[in-house]
């Protein structure tokens, strides 16, 4: 049976690490983060009025 240290079972769990970080986790945190600003910016002019010179 292979210890909680075998190298090559660290290697394949550090392996998928990285893949759900790359497939998963950044694709998410940055269409959320995009959104969240959009939702701010929509919010804001909602309160403020669009941009632009005053009237």
């Amino acid at each position: 049976m292979p210890s909680a240290d075998d190298p090559a079972q660290r290697v394949r769990k550090e392996t998928r690490l990285f893949l759900f970080l790359i497939v998963f986790l950044f694709p998410l945190l940055s269409v959320a983060i995009v959104g969240g600003y959009g939702f701010f910016v929509w919010f804001l002019q909602m309160l403020l009025g669009p941009p632009g010179p005053p009237h």
